[in-house]
Protein backbone atom coordinates (compact mmCIF):
# COMPACT_ATOMS: atom_id res chain seq x y z
CA UNK A 1 0.00 0.00 0.00
CA UNK A 2 1.31 3.63 -0.92
CA UNK A 3 2.17 5.72 1.69
CA UNK A 4 -0.16 8.76 1.82
CA UNK A 5 1.51 12.06 0.50
CA UNK A 6 3.16 14.26 3.25
CA UNK A 7 0.57 17.21 1.62
CA UNK A 8 -1.91 14.99 2.94
CA UNK A 9 -0.67 15.28 6.59
CA UNK A 10 -0.33 18.71 6.00
CA UNK A 11 -3.85 19.44 5.24
CA UNK A 12 -4.97 17.51 8.42
CA UNK A 13 -2.37 19.33 10.52
CA UNK A 14 -3.77 22.43 9.18
CA UNK A 15 -7.11 21.86 9.60
CA UNK A 16 -6.66 21.11 13.36
CA UNK A 17 -3.88 23.90 13.82
CA UNK A 18 -7.09 26.07 12.52
CA UNK A 19 -9.56 24.65 15.14
CA UNK A 20 -7.11 25.30 17.90
CA UNK A 21 -6.44 28.91 16.58
CA UNK A 22 -10.04 29.72 16.58
CA UNK A 23 -10.86 28.42 19.76
CA UNK A 24 -8.06 30.42 21.73
CA UNK A 25 -8.71 33.74 19.57
CA UNK A 26 -12.46 33.62 20.21
CA UNK A 27 -11.31 35.13 23.58
CA UNK A 28 -10.43 38.07 21.85
CA UNK A 29 -13.97 38.17 20.08
CA UNK A 30 -16.30 37.57 23.33
CA UNK A 31 -14.63 40.64 25.27
CA UNK A 32 -15.70 43.10 21.92
CA UNK A 33 -19.32 41.38 21.29
CA UNK A 34 -21.73 39.80 23.45
CA UNK A 35 -22.17 35.92 23.13
CA UNK A 36 -25.23 35.42 21.07
CA UNK A 37 -24.13 38.48 18.85
CA UNK A 38 -20.86 36.70 18.43
CA UNK A 39 -22.65 33.40 17.51
CA UNK A 40 -25.47 34.91 14.96
CA UNK A 41 -22.35 36.96 12.90
CA UNK A 42 -20.37 34.01 12.47
CA UNK A 43 -23.50 31.69 11.27
CA UNK A 44 -24.69 34.67 9.32
CA UNK A 45 -21.08 35.66 7.53
CA UNK A 46 -20.72 31.55 7.19
CA UNK A 47 -23.99 31.32 5.63
CA UNK A 48 -23.13 33.65 2.94
CA UNK A 49 -20.10 31.90 2.12
CA UNK A 50 -21.57 28.26 2.12
CA UNK A 51 -24.90 29.36 0.25
CA UNK A 52 -23.50 26.92 -2.94
CA UNK A 53 -23.27 24.07 -0.67
CA UNK A 54 -26.53 24.26 -0.12
CA UNK A 55 -27.04 23.16 -3.56
CA UNK A 56 -27.83 19.58 -3.49
CA UNK A 57 -25.30 17.29 -6.16
CA UNK A 58 -26.79 15.38 -9.33
CA UNK A 59 -27.17 12.27 -8.09
CA UNK A 60 -27.51 12.79 -4.21
CA UNK A 61 -30.96 11.34 -3.15
CA UNK A 62 -33.27 14.18 -1.13
CA UNK A 63 -33.24 14.33 2.61
CA UNK A 64 -35.26 11.80 4.23
CA UNK A 65 -37.55 12.92 7.13
CA UNK A 66 -35.21 10.78 9.84
CA UNK A 67 -32.17 12.73 8.13
CA UNK A 68 -33.95 16.10 8.96
CA UNK A 69 -34.37 15.57 12.27
CA UNK A 70 -30.70 14.14 12.72
CA UNK A 71 -29.41 17.34 10.86
CA UNK A 72 -31.51 19.62 13.17
CA UNK A 73 -30.07 17.57 16.62
CA UNK A 74 -27.05 17.56 14.75
CA UNK A 75 -27.04 21.79 14.71
CA UNK A 76 -28.62 22.19 17.93
CA UNK A 77 -26.16 20.08 20.36
CA UNK A 78 -22.88 20.39 18.24
CA UNK A 79 -23.29 23.63 16.76
CA UNK A 80 -25.44 26.58 18.55
CA UNK A 81 -25.26 25.00 22.56
CA UNK A 82 -21.66 23.83 21.50
CA UNK A 83 -20.95 27.44 20.29
CA UNK A 84 -22.15 29.30 23.51
CA UNK A 85 -20.82 26.90 25.75
CA UNK A 86 -17.46 26.91 24.18
CA UNK A 87 -17.61 31.06 24.18
CA UNK A 88 -18.94 31.41 27.90
CA UNK A 89 -16.07 29.16 28.57
CA UNK A 90 -13.70 30.76 27.38
CA UNK A 91 -14.65 34.08 28.69
CA UNK A 92 -14.99 32.83 31.88
CA UNK A 93 -11.35 30.77 31.87
CA UNK A 94 -8.41 30.57 29.57
CA UNK A 95 -7.52 30.06 25.88
CA UNK A 96 -5.22 27.23 27.76
CA UNK A 97 -8.00 25.56 29.86
CA UNK A 98 -9.97 25.85 26.85
CA UNK A 99 -7.55 23.66 24.83
CA UNK A 100 -7.33 21.15 27.52
CA UNK A 101 -10.32 20.09 27.96
CA UNK A 102 -11.35 20.07 24.38
CA UNK A 103 -8.96 17.53 24.20
CA UNK A 104 -11.23 15.10 26.32
CA UNK A 105 -13.51 15.23 23.31
CA UNK A 106 -12.61 11.67 21.94
CA UNK A 107 -12.61 10.25 25.36
CA UNK A 108 -16.34 11.38 26.15
CA UNK A 109 -17.31 10.21 22.36
CA UNK A 110 -16.15 6.82 23.85
CA UNK A 111 -17.86 6.99 26.44
CA UNK A 112 -21.43 8.13 24.93
CA UNK A 113 -20.74 5.31 22.15
CA UNK A 114 -20.76 2.56 25.45
CA UNK A 115 -23.76 4.30 27.10
CA UNK A 116 -25.71 4.85 23.76
CA UNK A 117 -24.81 2.77 20.98
CA UNK A 118 -23.24 -0.08 23.44
CA UNK A 119 -19.71 0.23 21.65
CA UNK A 120 -17.28 -1.65 23.84
CA UNK A 121 -14.20 0.59 25.04
CA UNK A 122 -10.76 -1.07 25.13
CA UNK A 123 -8.22 -0.74 27.81
CA UNK A 124 -6.37 1.66 25.36
CA UNK A 125 -9.55 4.02 25.58
CA UNK A 126 -10.35 3.76 29.31
CA UNK A 127 -6.69 4.74 29.80
CA UNK A 128 -7.32 7.72 27.72
CA UNK A 129 -10.64 9.11 29.60
CA UNK A 130 -8.81 8.44 32.89
CA UNK A 131 -5.77 10.73 31.89
CA UNK A 132 -8.28 13.36 29.94
CA UNK A 133 -9.76 13.76 33.65
CA UNK A 134 -7.09 13.89 35.19
CA UNK A 135 -5.75 16.64 32.86
CA UNK A 136 -8.43 18.46 32.98
CA UNK A 137 -8.72 17.92 37.01
CA UNK A 138 -5.12 18.96 36.94
CA UNK A 139 -5.76 22.74 35.57
CA UNK A 140 -8.61 23.39 37.38
CA UNK A 141 -6.79 22.97 40.73
CA UNK A 142 -3.96 24.84 39.19
CA UNK A 143 -3.27 27.75 41.31
CA UNK A 144 -3.01 31.23 40.24
CA UNK A 145 -0.44 34.00 40.85
CA UNK A 146 -2.82 34.87 43.99
CA UNK A 147 -2.52 31.25 45.23
CA UNK A 148 -6.35 30.54 43.85
CA UNK A 149 -7.46 27.66 41.76
CA UNK A 150 -8.93 28.40 38.70
CA UNK A 151 -11.65 26.42 39.29
CA UNK A 152 -12.17 28.03 42.22
CA UNK A 153 -11.99 31.67 40.28
CA UNK A 154 -14.56 30.45 37.57
CA UNK A 155 -16.20 27.27 38.36
CA UNK A 156 -19.22 28.16 35.63
CA UNK A 157 -16.33 28.37 32.97
CA UNK A 158 -15.05 24.87 33.47
CA UNK A 159 -18.75 23.68 33.77
CA UNK A 160 -19.39 25.20 30.47
CA UNK A 161 -16.34 24.02 28.69
CA UNK A 162 -17.29 20.25 30.05
CA UNK A 163 -20.76 21.13 28.58
CA UNK A 164 -19.10 21.83 25.01
CA UNK A 165 -17.25 18.94 25.27
CA UNK A 166 -20.30 16.73 26.06
CA UNK A 167 -22.18 18.41 23.13
CA UNK A 168 -19.54 17.68 20.82
CA UNK A 169 -19.45 14.29 21.62
CA UNK A 170 -23.32 14.14 21.03
CA UNK A 171 -23.04 15.75 17.25
CA UNK A 172 -20.17 12.72 16.88
CA UNK A 173 -22.55 9.99 18.16
CA UNK A 174 -25.43 11.10 16.46
CA UNK A 175 -23.91 11.50 13.31
CA UNK A 176 -22.99 7.69 13.52
CA UNK A 177 -26.95 7.88 12.33
CA UNK A 178 -26.87 9.90 9.42
CA UNK A 179 -27.15 7.69 6.24
CA UNK A 180 -24.17 8.89 4.48
CA UNK A 181 -26.52 9.70 1.76
CA UNK A 182 -25.52 13.73 1.96
CA UNK A 183 -22.02 14.86 1.30
CA UNK A 184 -19.75 16.59 3.90
CA UNK A 185 -20.25 20.45 2.78
CA UNK A 186 -23.66 20.12 2.01
CA UNK A 187 -24.61 18.68 6.04
CA UNK A 188 -21.93 21.14 6.98
CA UNK A 189 -24.24 24.36 5.34
CA UNK A 190 -27.43 22.81 6.32
CA UNK A 191 -26.33 22.57 9.86
CA UNK A 192 -25.23 25.90 10.03
CA UNK A 193 -28.55 27.29 8.68
CA UNK A 194 -29.37 26.00 11.40
CA UNK A 195 -27.48 27.22 14.02
CA UNK A 196 -28.19 30.74 12.45
CA UNK A 197 -31.64 30.01 12.56
CA UNK A 198 -31.78 29.42 16.36
CA UNK A 199 -29.29 31.96 17.61
CA UNK A 200 -31.44 34.55 15.02
CA UNK A 201 -33.75 35.85 18.36
CA UNK A 202 -31.49 36.02 20.93
CA UNK A 203 -28.73 37.67 18.11
CA UNK A 204 -31.05 40.14 17.02
CA UNK A 205 -31.92 40.99 20.64
CA UNK A 206 -28.40 41.57 21.90
CA UNK A 207 -27.56 43.60 17.80
CA UNK A 208 -30.11 46.10 18.91
CA UNK A 209 -28.24 46.86 22.19
CA UNK A 210 -24.96 47.13 20.72
CA UNK A 211 -23.31 49.95 19.55
CA UNK A 212 -21.20 48.33 16.56
CA UNK A 213 -19.28 51.93 15.81
CA UNK A 214 -17.15 51.28 18.77
CA UNK A 215 -15.77 47.46 17.07
CA UNK A 216 -12.67 48.24 15.48
CA UNK A 217 -12.22 47.15 12.03
CA UNK A 218 -9.20 44.53 12.92
CA UNK A 219 -11.90 43.07 15.04
CA UNK A 220 -13.78 42.60 11.89
CA UNK A 221 -10.83 41.06 10.22
CA UNK A 222 -10.73 38.73 13.16
CA UNK A 223 -14.62 38.10 12.90
CA UNK A 224 -14.77 36.96 9.35
CA UNK A 225 -11.58 34.52 9.76
CA UNK A 226 -13.16 32.87 12.58
CA UNK A 227 -16.36 32.46 10.69
CA UNK A 228 -15.04 31.24 7.88
CA UNK A 229 -12.10 28.63 9.34
CA UNK A 230 -14.99 27.55 12.02
CA UNK A 231 -17.07 26.52 9.15
CA UNK A 232 -15.21 26.84 5.75
CA UNK A 233 -11.61 25.93 6.05
CA UNK A 234 -11.37 23.44 8.71
CA UNK A 235 -13.77 21.47 6.60
CA UNK A 236 -12.15 21.58 3.61
CA UNK A 237 -8.44 20.83 4.65
CA UNK A 238 -9.92 17.83 6.58
CA UNK A 239 -11.73 16.37 3.90
CA UNK A 240 -8.64 16.85 1.20
CA UNK A 241 -6.43 14.89 3.95
CA UNK A 242 -8.98 12.78 4.69
CA UNK A 243 -9.03 11.47 1.09
CA UNK A 244 -5.46 9.99 1.22
CA UNK A 245 -4.79 9.22 4.79
CA UNK A 246 -6.93 6.46 6.25
CA UNK A 247 -9.80 7.85 9.07
CA UNK A 248 -8.22 6.34 12.32
CA UNK A 249 -4.83 7.81 11.36
CA UNK A 250 -5.93 11.10 10.68
CA UNK A 251 -7.65 11.30 14.11
CA UNK A 252 -4.01 11.36 15.65
CA UNK A 253 -3.97 14.75 14.05
CA UNK A 254 -6.51 16.38 16.46
CA UNK A 255 -3.06 16.44 19.27
CA UNK A 256 -2.87 19.92 16.92
CA UNK A 257 -6.41 21.69 18.44
CA UNK A 258 -5.07 21.90 22.27
CA UNK A 259 -1.53 22.45 21.09
CA UNK A 260 -2.29 25.65 19.28
CA UNK A 261 -5.00 26.82 21.35
CA UNK A 262 -2.27 26.73 23.76
CA UNK A 263 0.25 28.76 22.50
CA UNK A 264 -2.92 31.11 20.96
CA UNK A 265 -3.48 31.76 24.95
CA UNK A 266 0.12 32.14 25.69
CA UNK A 267 1.67 34.19 22.89
CA UNK A 268 -0.89 36.30 21.89
CA UNK A 269 -3.57 36.51 25.20
CA UNK A 270 -0.22 36.67 27.42
CA UNK A 271 -2.50 34.19 29.65
CA UNK A 272 0.16 32.24 32.29
CA UNK A 273 1.40 29.03 31.73
CA UNK A 274 3.03 27.07 34.24
CA UNK A 275 4.35 23.79 35.18
CA UNK A 276 0.79 22.88 36.06
CA UNK A 277 -0.49 24.02 32.96
CA UNK A 278 2.59 21.74 31.29
CA UNK A 279 1.11 18.05 32.98
CA UNK A 280 -2.09 19.00 32.83
CA UNK A 281 -1.54 19.44 28.53
CA UNK A 282 1.22 16.61 28.95
CA UNK A 283 -1.91 14.40 30.13
CA UNK A 284 -4.53 15.47 27.74
CA UNK A 285 -2.42 15.43 24.66
CA UNK A 286 -1.43 11.26 26.28
CA UNK A 287 -4.99 11.04 26.57
CA UNK A 288 -5.82 12.10 23.21
CA UNK A 289 -3.06 10.34 21.25
CA UNK A 290 -4.15 6.60 23.09
CA UNK A 291 -7.90 7.49 22.42
CA UNK A 292 -7.45 7.75 18.65
CA UNK A 293 -4.06 6.20 17.81
CA UNK A 294 -4.66 3.52 14.84
CA UNK A 295 -4.96 0.25 16.44
CA UNK A 296 -2.39 -2.48 15.67
CA UNK A 297 -2.40 -4.77 12.74
CA UNK A 298 -5.00 -7.06 12.95
CA UNK A 299 -7.22 -4.80 14.85
CA UNK A 300 -9.07 -3.39 12.18
CA UNK A 301 -11.08 0.25 12.85
CA UNK A 302 -14.90 -0.14 12.69
CA UNK A 303 -16.73 2.22 10.57
CA UNK A 304 -17.89 3.60 13.75
CA UNK A 305 -14.56 4.96 14.60
CA UNK A 306 -14.11 6.26 10.80
CA UNK A 307 -17.59 8.15 11.29
CA UNK A 308 -16.00 9.42 15.08
CA UNK A 309 -12.96 11.14 13.58
CA UNK A 310 -14.48 12.36 10.29
CA UNK A 311 -17.19 13.92 12.10
CA UNK A 312 -15.01 15.68 14.65
CA UNK A 313 -14.21 18.55 12.81
CA UNK A 314 -16.85 18.23 9.95
CA UNK A 315 -18.45 21.01 11.79
CA UNK A 316 -18.77 24.94 12.45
Amino acid sequence: MTAPPLRAYLFLAASMALVGSYVGLSKLLVAVFPVFLLAWLRFGIAAVAMLHWLRRPAGEAPLSRHDRWLLFWESFLGNFLFSICMLYGVLLTSAVAAGVTMAAIPAAVALLSWAMLKERISGRVAMAIVLAAAGIALLALARDAGGQSAAAASPRGYLLLLGAVVCEACYVVIGKRLTGNVSPRRISALINLWGLALVTPLGVWQALQFDFTRVRADTWVLLVFYALAASMATVWLWMRGLAQVPAPQAGVFTVFLPITAAAVGVVFLGEPFGAGHLVALLMALAGLLLATWPAPAGQRSSPQDVSRTASTVDKP
